[in-house]
């Protein structure tokens, strides 16, 4: 029987409200310190939600010059720093162009551009003669293929707030497929915008805390009442177990399972006996060769939302069993960043390994108690076993990933 490539992630680049380097990321992910801000970076007058999660102190001026930065929406800026951070954090691998690969996420791509072009113009707008390949989803990759000269697949997914799950687990497949010999895998996205803020607010997907931004994002809490919107980028390197052993490189976990499944129930909604999220959850586990019960830790999709909060937590207690396995939401200190999302929990998960230690899921006062799970309140060792991540999107679909540590 021909034995499955075990697959390292060597790399990590962040751009996140919570540090744009992955050592403050961690940091304020222990802390527990809440990201969310009223918003100063456009005229928020007549919003109803005025407040999100920010990518702040952001310069992109040692990764890109000024003439490339003018060709790229911000999108696309947050994505190639990102995964310029993870190649280097993984270092020189050897790996010839043609062998290597980049898959990206994005769930909205070039709002920021959309948004300047058209908004307050009559009849057509006022695209540049760039509007298109600063809109296109593909750009953050095009971009990450030219500055890294990646000849090899390059791929974007496109699937609302799975993307950046889904962007990693396919890198896992090029390379398990032998397409490629290093894939760099991520998502990104800067939606942070008034009609981005407006449409999901009136969708009701939003918290309406404006009194209180950093005590909005509660998953898990009685008292939620949605999202906070939020932007930024994470990219991983993966490659094969073997070739990072063999050059000495950091591996920060085996990405070891992958998951991706559809509801097929509604556009928003998901479907509130979970069956197609426990399915993905399933599906992942059994492509990693695990039970349950090896499972130390989950990061739960986690968003806060009434509806999602519930199924998730349900699907979670009836594989592992109610309140058996500690849960983690991300999006409790640094909102939801829609296509970058999964992609920065994924980050999260391999550093939850690395570190034997959970972050918090903060702004938990009092726990729905139709959430029988064992949700973390304050940083909590972990024992060496597999993190599970979920990605759960508009559409229902569906994406999981499974980490274990590199030398299980």
């Amino acid at each position: 029987m021909h034995q499955r490539i075990r697959v390292a992630v060597t790399g990590l680049g962040v751009r996140t409200p919570a540090g744009n380097d992955v050592k403050t990321f961690w940091s304020t992910l222990i802390d527990g310190r809440s990201t969310a801000r009223t918003i100063t970076s456009f005229d928020t007058t007549g919003l109803p939600v005025d407040f999100a999660c920010q990518v702040h102190d952001f310069d992109p001026a040692d990764y890109v010059t000024g003439k490339q930065a003018r060709r790229m929406d911000r999108t696309t800026l947050l994505a190639v720093c990102a995964a310029a951070d993870a190649m280097a954090d993984a270092g020189p691998a050897g790996v010839v162009p043609e062998r290597r690969a980049v898959v990206t996420g994005t769930g909205l791509a070039g709002n920021e551009t959309t948004e300047s072009a058209l908004l307050g113009h009559e009849t057509y707008g006022r695209p540049s003669a760039l509007y298109v390949p600063m809109v296109m989803h593909n750009a953050a990759a095009a971009f990450i293929s030219m500055q890294h000269r990646i000849l090899g697949p390059s791929l974007t997914v496109s699937t609302a707030c799975a993307s950046g799950g889904h962007a990693i687990g396919e890198g896992l497949r090029l390379l398990r497929d032998g397409s490629a010999d290093l894939v760099v895998a991520g998502g990104s996205e800067a939606c942070v915008s008034a009609t981005i803020l407006l449409a999901f607010q009136r969708c009701g997907a939003l918290s309406q805390r404006v009194s209180d931004p950093e005590g909005a994002a509660r998953p898990f809490d009685t008292a939620r009442d949605g999202f906070v919107l939020a932007e930024g980028a994470a990219f991983v390197v993966l490659e094969r177990l073997d070739d990072a052993v063999r050059r000495g490189a950091r591996v920060y976990a085996e990405l070891a399972g992958y998951g991706r499944t559809s509801d097929a129930h509604h556009l928003t909604s998901p479907d509130p006996d979970g069956e197609g999220a426990e399915r993905c959850v399933r599906q992942a586990l059994a492509d990693a060769g695990l039970s349950p019960e090896e499972v130390t830790h989950v990061n739960a999709h986690g968003s806060g939302t009434p509806l999602n909060d519930v199924t998730e937590a349900r699907l979670i207690a009836r594989i592992f069993g109610p309140g058996q396995v500690p849960v983690t939401s991300t999006k409790s200190v640094i909102g939801h960043a829609i296509g970058a999302a999964g992609a920065i929990e994924a980050v999260v998960s391999a550093l939850t390994l690395h570190e034997l230690l959970a972050h918090p899921t903060i702004n938990l006062d009092v726990q729905d108690p139709r959430c029988e799970i064992d949700v973390v309140r304050r940083p909590r060792p972990i024992a060496p076993g597999a993190v599970l991540s979920n990605s759960f999107a508009f559409g229902g679909h569906n994406a999981s990933l499974v980490f274990t540590p590199a030398d299980g």
